[in-house]
């Protein structure tokens, strides 16, 4: 069973930052896609960003050039970095991972992010 462990959710204020982390097994770590969804309360879940094995990024319009996702390969373990966060950010963010190869994915448990005055 591959488990997703995800960290560092909770409140900030608009404008601050917080960083998630997503430590997976290193059996599929190596050449998974990492990727973070989100969903806030009454939408349904969306994309927001993804890295590939090499290092490649993609990010959904809403978070360009506020978040940025990394990996450390050593650790088995995605970032997710968010910056000039905004009430809209507001959801719970769920790490995933996708053999690219196979399209079999895993998710984690979801870690609540909320931007709050």
């Amino acid at each position: 069973q591959v488990q997703l462990v995800e960290s560092g959710g909770g409140l900030v204020q608009p404008g601050g930052s917080l960083r998630l982390s997503c430590k997976t097994s290193r059996s599929i770590f190596s050449i998974n896609l990492m990727g973070w969804y989100r969903q806030a309360p009454g939408k349904q879940r969306e994309f927001v960003a993804r890295i590939t094995s090499g290092g490649g990024t993609d990010y959904a319009d809403s978070v360009k050039g506020r978040f940025t996702i990394s990996r450390d390969n050593a650790k088995n373990t995605a970032f997710l970095q968010m910056n000039s966060l905004k009430f809209d950010d507001t959801a719970v963010y769920y790490c995933n991972t996708m053999n690219p190869f196979t399209r079999v994915e895993y998710w984690g448990q979801g870690a609540q992010v909320t931007v709050t005055s």
